[in-house]
């Protein structure tokens, strides 16, 4: 593996990393107040490309492998992850089906507008009786001459209320579940579709996340994403895929928190000398630099795995798994250096807290991570 970059590349990273630090992250705590991505961001984001990250230059995106995605996502980790949330969302699970599984009409007719940021993408799986058990989906798809049918209730979609196109699944036969189970591209706009509840969270605050109503919503036959029976496996694959590009997201924060943490650390003075200068913070500061650089490695191992062409369910599954439990413990060691002023609402520490904690439940829990990485093993094993 080879992680040298060209000069595109870089070029790229560093203009990013100007546009989050310097225009994004000083109305990061804004952001949180008022649980709303001021629209002058979102412009410069769509100026910028940021949309079009998974798209292949022939449908209008930047065309940028796993790897460079990862460079991209890590350095808009740096700041809300509200705003981090709904550029990931939509660059991953919100687009890379229509990319990886839609046939040409399909990408001719979606991928540019989303790769200009004029159209935003979501996924919709969770239902409230189909969360880790994703396989147990009461929306259904019923075929009715040209169209299909689709009745039932998503809930926890990120980017719900922004979005005017998404991937959504649904059972076409239940009695099969995870074989019965079928993947559309479904507008907005659509007949019988619309916005329930707009679900007030404790973090992420800026990125909405909101239920989805299919009452009779007509879904044009030629709207099928892949093959009839075949969205669980699409879901997976889409799931799977989008971890390492997670994993970057969450290494992004982890990396601002220590920065924070080691300027806190040597200005905030304690019995006479800067709190830098104690052991038990010292360590402190390094264990957050040890799941910083393993979050690293592992992170664009996977993502060039995913370059390669290589199978990454297990290793995908290890990246979501560690990065989430790593993240949160870099958040929680950091707030333990800051201290009572931690604890804080006007200190950043205190909404990455909040941030993290949820890292270890959407896209797939930590639970569901370590079944994913042993049956895994069991396969591996059983071949030996």
């Amino acid at each position: 593996m080879d992680f040298n970059i060209d000069e595109d590349l870089a070029m790229i990273v560093r203009t990013v990393k100007d546009f989050v630090d310097k225009e994004v992250d000083p109305l990061a705590q804004q952001i949180d107040e008022d649980d709303r991505i001021p629209s002058h961001l979102i412009e410069t984001a769509k100026e910028m490309g940021l949309f079009g990250l998974s798209i292949p230059e022939e449908y209008g995106g930047t065309g940028l492998d796993m790897v460079g995605k990862c460079l991209v996502f890590e350095q808009i980790g740096r700041t809300s992850n509200g705003f981090t949330t709904f550029i990931g969302a939509h660059n991953g699970i919100g687009t890379v089906g229509i990319v990886e599984l839609g046939n040409e009409k399909q990408k001719q007719k979606y991928l540019p507008d989303l790769a200009s940021g004029s159209r935003f993408g979501a996924f919709a799986l969770t239902e409230p009786g189909a969360g880790s058990d994703a396989s147990n989906l009461r929306t259904t798809a019923v075929l009715k001459g040209d169209k299909y049918i689709l009745n039932g209730t998503k809930h926890f979609i990120t980017n719900a209320s922004d979005a005017t196109v998404f991937t959504v699944m649904a059972a076409t036969d239940k009695a099969k579940r995870a074989k019965g189970i079928t993947s559309f591209i479904v507008e907005k706009d659509f007949p019988g579709f619309k916005i329930g509840t707009v679900e007030r969270k404790m973090g992420l605050r800026g990125s909405n996340t909101a239920e989805i109503i299919f009452e009779d919503c007509e879904v044009p036959v030629e709207n099928l994403l892949g093959r009839e029976g075949q969205g669980y496996v699409n879901a997976l694959k889409i799931l799977a895929n989008g971890r390492a590009g997670l994993a970057a997201r969450n290494l992004g924060s982890m990396q601002k928190l220590l920065e924070l943490s080691l300027q806190y650390a040597q200005q905030r003075v304690q019995f006479g000398k800067p709190i830098a200068s104690f052991q038990a913070v010292q360590h402190m500061l390094a264990d957050m630099e040890v799941d910083i650089q393993a979050t690293r490695a592992l992170t664009y191992k996977v993502a060039w795995m995913v370059d390669q062409g290589m199978k990454i369910i297990k290793d995908a599954a290890v990246v979501k798994y560690f990065a989430s439990e790593a993240y949160c413990r870099v958040a929680d060691k950091a707030l333990q250096i800051y201290g009572g002023m931690g604890y804080m609402k006007e200190i950043p520490i205190e909404r990455y807290y909040r941030d993290a904690r949820i890292t270890k439940i959407y896209e797939g829990t930590s639970e569901i991570q370590k079944n994913i990485i042993c049956s895994q093993l069991l396969k591996e094993y059983e071949l030996i």
